[in-house]
């Protein structure tokens, strides 16, 4: 029988080293809370660049052994950690709502979504074919085989701290690599947790390492990965502006990186839409863990004929989404991940109200819940001079902006460095052909707000980065290919 866990048995504040807990090296620690209460849930390991390279031996120890299992062998053991996670998904739906804050219904979810991908790499481990070369001489041979790329690093964010380092993790594992990681340091636990699931499904040690470190002592840790020639491959999720610093500082060692960033989504709503429709996928893409996403709509264009319809209708059902700690069984909305969070957030409210938006919805705090509270926010007459056209507001905040034809659409969408997700309404198949193509994203949403999928590429294209995640091709970024060529058999 599986092993169920209790909330406590789950929560690790040592980093995990070689198939041990151990403190860090100078024993530092530093503060996780609850950004519901603010209250201290645990000290957890603060760990140098000294816990980084202990990490990174025991990673390359482990890589050769690890490599040369079957991969049915690698596959059942990641099928043993998916079943032990499906098991525990109440424990860890209820740690991450502790640590991130969002509804315990988010986080249960969030945890079926993780194992999606330990369970999908789990059978792509046994689907890592090669090539045969159509021979181009007489007695020459040629093949292309994939190999693992080595030690992966894998630095994760916290607005998801189990989904994405487990769609991190499973095709690394998948693939023989084996892996160190460094959760965010608001989010810690839940990785830690999910370690710890990993470990008693008999992932070896060595082969699964991670470390945690506060936001003061994160660079220089992570930076002895980026000098350590023996880390091949960098995997992160998180900002731009932190993406590019990973790529410069890495290309010492020409490592391989899969760079997953920051995003300004465009939601277009074309007078043709199914305003229901239309109406409801913006909810569930805008207000899934209260905007912190990084394919949340930040920028919602709609055509002039329904302007007015549709901003009165969604204002109507984002003043009915009810805000509340994630232990109110009934919360929709959560609090955000800390004060820098709600800060941004009211900056940039405030600025739009400064360029004559007007509010329709919300536009406030919320301190009678607490500190990290923001009301879900619809705002009219949006422009492009406001600060929220041009940066991610990561909140529970649409603007909505007035367009008059397709093209001054499509435009728009595409007026920003980046390119993760787009999305648009319409039920002219002509159109959907049209702006499918023209819009300049990694993944696009056509009559539909929920995208991400074990099953589906994910990524991006522009400053939101390059590699991709989940589906056949996220295994790729994990694989070197190694040309074979022998000769004199005739």
């Amino acid at each position: 029988m599986t092993r169920q866990f209790e909330l406590k048995e789950l929560i690790r504040s040592d980093n995990f080293i070689d198939g041990q807990w151990r403190a860090a090296a100078d024993d530092a620690r530093f503060a996780v809370t609850d950004p519901a209460t603010g209250t201290v849930i645990a000290q957890v390991a603060d760990s140098s660049p000294a816990d980084a390279r202990a990490a990174t031996d025991a990673a390359a120890r482990a890589l050769p052994a690890w490599r040369d299992l079957l991969p049915k062998e690698r596959a059942t053991i990641l099928h043993k950690w998916n079943a032990l996670i499906l098991a525990n998904q109440h424990a860890l739906g209820a740690l991450i709502s502790l640590e991130q804050g969002k509804p315990l219904a988010e986080g249960r979810g969030e945890v079926a979504y993780g194992a999606s991908y330990v369970a999908w790499f789990a059978d792509e481990a046994t689907r890592i074919y090669g090539d045969i070369i159509p021979q181009q001489q007489r007695g020459k041979r040629m093949t292309a085989v994939k190999e693992p790329i080595g030690v992966v690093a894998a630095i994760t964010p916290w607005n998801f701290p189990l989904a994405m380092i487990a769609r991190k993790i499973a095709p690394a594992l998948a693939a023989g690599c084996t892996v160190v990681a460094k959760p965010a340091e608001d989010t810690p636990l839940t990785a830690s947790a999910l370690v710890l699931l990993a470990h008693e499904a008999g992932v070896p040690a060595g082969v699964l390492n991670l470390i945690t470190a506060s936001r003061d002592h994160a660079v220089a840790t992570v930076a002895d990965w980026l000098e350590d020639s023996r880390v091949r491959k960098i995997t992160f999720t998180g900002s731009t502006p932190v993406g590019k610093y990973l790529a410069r500082e890495s290309a010492r060692t020409l490592k391989k990186l899969s760079l997953e960033l920051g995003g300004n989504a465009p939601f277009i709503v074309f007078n043709d839409a199914d305003l229901d429709a239309a109406v409801g996928g913006l909810l569930a893409a805008k207000f899934r863990n209260g905007g912190q996403t990084c394919v949340c709509p930040n920028r919602v264009y709609v055509q002039a004929g329904v302007y007015d319809k549709f901003a009165d209708m969604l204002s109507r059902r984002v003043a009915e989404l009810k805000v509340a700690p994630a232990t109110d069984p009934d919360a929709q909305i959560g609090p955000m991940i800390n004060i820098r969070a709600l800060d941004k957030i009211a900056r940039h409210v405030d600025d739009a109200l400064a360029h004559g938006a007007r509010v329709l919805a919300g536009g406030k705090r919320l301190p009678e819940l607490g500190p990290h509270y923001y009301a879900p926010t619809v705002l009219a007459d949006a422009t492009h001079e406001m600060l929220l056209c041009g940066e991610e507001t990561f909140g529970p905040v649409v603007p909505l902006f007035r367009f008059d034809d397709e093209a001054e659409a499509v435009e728009a969408a595409n007026n920003t460095p980046f390119g993760l997700a787009s999305y648009f309404y319409s039920q002219d198949v002509r159109r959907i052909d049209r702006v499918s193509r023209a819009l300049q994203a990694g993944i696009v949403g056509i009559n539909e707000g929920a995208l991400a999928s074990e099953a589906a590429p994910f990524g991006g294209v522009k400053e939101s980065g390059y590699g991709r995640e989940g589906s056949k091709y996220g295994l790729d970024d994990y694989l070197s290919i190694k040309y074979l060529c022998q000769g004199n058999l005739a």
